[in-house]
């Protein structure tokens, strides 16, 4: 009997593990871009960005999006605010976000809109 109870609890272990292994692998992956746009002065330029941004909504692997500009919070050493828009999307896991990259809407958008931008940083995280 103690067999038997050792080989169904080395099975359950085991596949456990798969499990957990499997879900570990599918971690959702935050995806933050900031903008420096070739000139910061020009509103419409910011806007125009800003609806381009808004686009990539239609890409089904997106969550969720968050558009942003600088917000008027203390000004500290730490604090960059160097940037002029800023895109914060959430994906289920890192093949989603593969997903976004190759989606033609995504591809439009860097083709249609970088024009617009002198620089470009992306920062992509999972959770630890």
């Amino acid at each position: 009997m103690k067999r038997r109870h050792f080989i169904a609890s080395a099975g359950l272990l085991a596949s456990t593990g798969t499990v957990s292994a499997a879900a570990a692998a599918k971690k959702p992956l935050l995806h933050h871009v900031f903008f420096w746009l070739n000139n910061p002065a020009s509103e419409e330029d910011k806007q125009q960005l800003i609806k381009g941004l808004k686009a990539l909504k239609g890409i089904p692997t997106i969550k969720e999006i968050h558009i942003g500009t600088l917000a008027s919070t203390e000004k500290r050493d730490v604090v960059d605010t160097s940037w002029d828009v800023s895109e914060l999307m959430f994906f289920d896991d890192e093949a989603g976000q593969k997903v976004y990259q190759d989606h033609p809407i995504h591809v439009d958008f860097v083709k249609n809109y970088a024009h617009l931008w002198k620089k470009v940083i992306v920062y992509d995280s999972i959770d630890a």
